[in-house]
C-alpha cells in the first residue's frame, strides 16, 4: 500500500526528475476528497485533454465542468513540456475502469485487457492531463511527451515503484473500456513506459544524450556508450540466433550493475560500434556468427527485427575464442530505434558467451 506524496514531496520530486513546473492557484488544497478517498495509489495515469490552448486548458481541468466538478487531474502538461499543477487529493479523471488491470498494475506486470468498468479508479491514480485535441492528428511534441516521462518517473521513484517492470504508467485507454486517450502522432504508452524504465536506471538529474556535442571549432564530437557483462553467462544453442544480455554500463565515473537488458544503442543515430564477444566450448572447425540487429517499435508497442548489419562469420580451431569486430551505421525511423547484438553457431552442441563488450561511438541522426 503507498501513502499519496504531500504536496511538498510531489513538487520536489517533479523539479528533482527536471520538470519544469508551474503551480496554479490553490492547488495544493484543491481536491475532491470529500467525494471519496485518495489512497492507497497504485500507479500513474495519462489523458488527452481534447482541447487546445494552455491556459484555458489549465483553467478547465481546475475547474471542471458542469457535469464534473474539478479537479479533473493532478497536472496539466502543455505542449511545451510544462507541468501545471491543478489539484492535491483525489481529482476526477480516472472513472471506474477494469479492477484486473488494477491488479497488474500493482504486481508489475503486462497488462489485460480492459474489458469491465468496476473499480474507481480516482482512489488509486495520480492523473496527468495532457493538452491534445485526441483526434488522432493533433502531433505531441517531443518536448510535451518528454515531460510526461520525466513526471511519471518522478512519482514511480518517490514511490519504489518500476522496480519490477514499467507497468505503473498506464493510459486512459488501457483503463476505461472505450476511452481512446492518449492518442495521436508522436505519443505510445510502450515507448512512455520504456522511457520510464530507462530513466529509472538513472539518477533523476540524468537526461539522455542527443549525441551532439561540438569541439572548440564548431565539429561535431561523438558521444561514447559501454555496455558489458559482469559473472553473467549465456547459452548458445545450434542453429539458433540468440540475443546477448549486459548487465553492467559504463557511467562516467566507473561500472554500474544494471538488470540484463538487449539494447545497446537508443536512435535515432549514427554510430560505429565495436563488440567483443568470448566463447567457451567451441567446436573445431565449427563456424561462429556475429552481427548487430536493429529493430523498430511497431504499432502494437512491440519492438521488432527491421533488418542486421553485415555478418561476421569466424571459423574457430576449437575451445575457447575472443572475437571482436567493429560496424558503422544508422539507427533512423519514424519511431524509436533500438540496436542489438545477435549470435549464433554451427557445431554439434550449445556453447557459452561468459564475456562482451559493446562500446559505441554515435551522434545525432
Amino acid at each position: 500500500m503507498a501513502t499519496p506524496l504531500s504536496a511538498d514531496k510531489l513538487l520536489k520530486a517533479l523539479k528533482d526528475e527536471g520538470v519544469k513546473v508551474a503551480e496554479y492557484k490553490s492547488w495544493r488544497t484543491h481536491n475532491r476528497n470529500g467525494a471519496g478517498a485518495w489512497g492507497p495509489v497504485h500507479g500513474v495515469m495519462i489523458h488527452h485533454t481534447v482541447t487546445s490552448g494552455t491556459d484555458s486548458s489549465v483553467a478547465l481541468c481546475y475547474n471542471g465542468r458542469s457535469d464534473l466538478p474539478g479537479p479533473l487531474c493532478h497536472g496539466v502538461i502543455a505542449k511545451d513540456g510544462t507541468v501545471h499543477l491543478v489539484g492535491h487529493g483525489r481529482a476526477n479523471h480516472a472513472g471506474k475502469g477494469d479492477g484486473d488491470v488494477l491488479a497488474a498494475v500493482i504486481a508489475e506486470r503486462d497488462l489485460p485487457a480492459d474489458n469491465e468498468s468496476d473499480t474507481d479508479g480516482n482512489v488509486h491514480f495520480y492523473g496527468f492531463e495532457c493538452i491534445n485535441l485526441g483526434d488522432n492528428e493533433d502531433p505531441w511534441p517531443a518536448a510535451q511527451v518528454e515531460a510526461i516521462v520525466r513526471a511519471s518517473a518522478a512519482i514511480c521513484r518517490a514511490h519504489g515503484w518500476g522496480k519490477e517492470g514499467d507497468t505503473s504508467v498506464i493510459g486512459h485507454l488501457e483503463w476505461q473500456p472505450g476511452k481512446v486517450d492518449p492518442r495521436g502522432p508522436g505519443i505510445s504508452m510502450g515507448d512512455v513506459r520504456r522511457r520510464v524504465a530507462e530513466r529509472l536506471r538513472h539518477d533523476a538529474g540524468w537526461s539522455p544524450d542527443t549525441g551532439d556535442q561540438e569541439d572548440e571549432e564548431g565539429d561535431i564530437v561523438p558521444k561514447r556508450s559501454l555496455y558489458g557483462t559482469h559473472e553473467y553467462t549465456r547459452t548458445i544453442e545450434p542453429d539458433t540466433w540468440t540475443t546477448l544480455h549486459f548487465n553492467r554500463q559504463y557511467e562516467g565515473k566507473g561500472w554500474v550493475e544494471k538488470e540484463p537488458q538487449v539494447s545497446i544503442l537508443f536512435g535515432p543515430v549514427f554510430f560505429s560500434a565495436s563488440i567483443g564477444v568470448r566463447v567457451r566450448g567451441l567446436q573445431r572447425g565449427a563456424e561462429f556468427q556475429i552481427r548487430l540487429a536493429r529493430y523498430q517499435e511497431g504499432e502494437d508497442g512491440k519492438f521488432e527485427r527491421t533488418g542486421t548489419l553485415p555478418i561476421n562469420s569466424p571459423v574457430h580451431s576449437g575451445g575457447d575464442g575472443h572475437f571482436t569486430y567493429t560496424w558503422t551505421g544508422q539507427l533512423t525511423g519514424s519511431r524509436r530505434g533500438r540496436l542489438r547484438v545477435e549470435v549464433i553457431h554451427f557445431g554439434d552442441e550449445p556453447v557459452t558467451v561468459d564475456w562482451a563488450l559493446a562500446e559505441s561511438l554515435y551522434w545525432a541522426a
